[in-house]
């Protein structure tokens, strides 16, 4: 699956560059769903500083961003998760911090559950929201896809040695994780802080809510990074788009959309 997102990936970007024809300068960037719309937004804003770089932003997920960056086809991937030891031998740059929200559809009168509670809806051991003071009604469990930087992290910090039961429905980006459990009033996903919305309802987990001030101070627990890594010490063109995303305009274009600056 992993080789073949990562074809995907190589494709996608031989396309847009055929599209675009021939660019002074060109950067390329593949990896993580989650981080996608904040380096399509930074790209956007670059692009106008600098209209002869053309900004390349390709998705695929965190381990197919990582495999693009090892091999050279992308000039930087992008991670939503903590590197795992055999990728520490990339250069990793953490570009914000997000917020991992547990959501529930807006109607449901579920407010606060604790993180044991969430890792047995997801290990699929609590399977009615009777059985947590909710309607009589069977949960729709939704995740992420096997090498989403998203599932991952909340692989690592809610799960843990647990897996994630074969029941649930798996999608492939925050943004559908989001419109399904926007139109069922059952469901239950998790997704980036930062792509919360009026549809849905984050829940608080033991008691603390998602929100920048709780996740500064570290009292919310589910915080992951958001990474962008490359194969070598970045140089050039590359430097300076990092340059500009680590910059107080580029911190505050992603403060604008809910992630957390690193400074």
């Amino acid at each position: 699956m992993r080789r073949f997102i990562f074809v995907i990936i190589i494709l996608a970007i031989f396309a847009t560059g055929c599209a675009r024809g021939v660019s002074d300068k060109e950067i390329i960037i593949a990896g993580s769903t989650s981080v996608e719309p904040f380096a399509d937004k930074w790209a956007e804003v670059y692009m106008e500083k600098y209209p002869n770089t053309v900004v390349n932003v390709q998705g695929g997920g965190s381990s197919a961003g990582i495999q693009a960056a090892e091999s050279g086809v992308a000039d930087i991937g992008t991670c939503s998760r903590e590197l795992k030891p055999e990728e520490k031998d990339l250069n990793e740059i953490i570009v914000a911090y997000d917020g991992l929200a547990v959501i529930v559809h807006s109607n449901n009168n579920t407010g606060d559950l604790s993180i044991e509670q969430i890792k047995q809806i997801f290990a699929g051991q609590i399977r009615n929201w009777k059985e947590l003071g909710g309607n009589d009604k069977v949960i729709t469990v939704v995740t992420r896809e096997e090498g989403s930087g998203t599932r991952g992290a909340f692989q690592e910090l809610v799960m843990e040695k647990d897996r994630i039961f074969k029941g649930a429905i798996v999608e492939d980006s925050n943004g559908t994780v989001r419109e399904i459990v926007a139109n069922d009033p059952n469901a239950i996903g998790y997704i980036s802080l930062g792509l919360v919305n009026d549809k849905v309802k984050a829940l608080s987990l033991d008691g603390i809510i998602a929100s920048d001030e709780n996740i500064i101070t570290k009292r919310y627990s589910l915080v992951r990074p958001f990474l962008f890594v490359t194969k070598n010490t970045p140089t050039g063109e590359v430097k300076n788009f990092i340059d500009f995303v680590l910059s107080q305009e580029g911190q505050g274009l992603i403060k604008e959309e809910g992630l957390i600056p690193v400074n």
